[in-house]
């Protein structure tokens, strides 16, 4: 009997699920500029903001993939640049046992949203230690940024296919 329940414990242990975990966290890239500094202290027109976001994934092994999500952050006022910030904060997650559709969704969405805190207090630190008052970006809702992107890709594979149905037929 106990080893019915040791060969049952196995296969239990074994079938467990997907499973997330975050393997490391990191700065990869960052950098902070002040081009007209200091004569731009002295500026007074209402700064202008103009934010880039994106995302890449790298598959480290079967189950470990880099995400690194890359903010910049560009400040300008009477067409002078005040400052530029970037940050690309990247994360090695561990992915297990997921089907491609959800693995896809986990690394467009959930780790965004693991690494986005990082990204946005650092931005934050470099604009305050540049010397202009504190500046914290806003949420980004990263379910309906992948779900755009889905959209898009979506509309594009149609509009391939119709070209393709239209040169067959040519």
């Amino acid at each position: 009997m106990s080893e019915e329940n040791v060969n049952g414990n196995a296969a239990s242990a074994d079938n467990t699920g997907p499973a997330f975990t975050v393997e490391k966290i990191y700065v990869k890239d960052v950098s902070f500029e002040v081009p007209g500094g200091p004569a731009i202290f002295n500026e007074q027109a209402q700064p202008q903001l103009q934010m880039n976001l994106n995302q890449s994934v790298q598959r480290l092994n079967e189950n470990a993939f880099e995400v690194v999500l890359g903010i910049t952050l560009t400040c300008t006022a009477s067409d002078k640049t005040l400052y530029v910030a970037e940050v690309k904060q990247a994360g090695v997650f561990g992915l297990v046992g997921f089907d491609a559709q959800t693995l896809d969704a986990m690394l467009g969405t959930h780790c965004p949203n693991v690494l986005y805190p990082y990204t946005r207090q650092l931005i934050s630190d470099l604009i305050q230690a540049g010397g202009f008052p504190p500046f914290y970006l806003q949420p980004i809702n990263f379910d309906a940024l992948y779900a755009e992107g889905l959209r898009q890709r979506a509309a594009q594979q149609q509009s391939g296919l119709a070209d393709a149905e239209t040169a067959g037929n040519a």
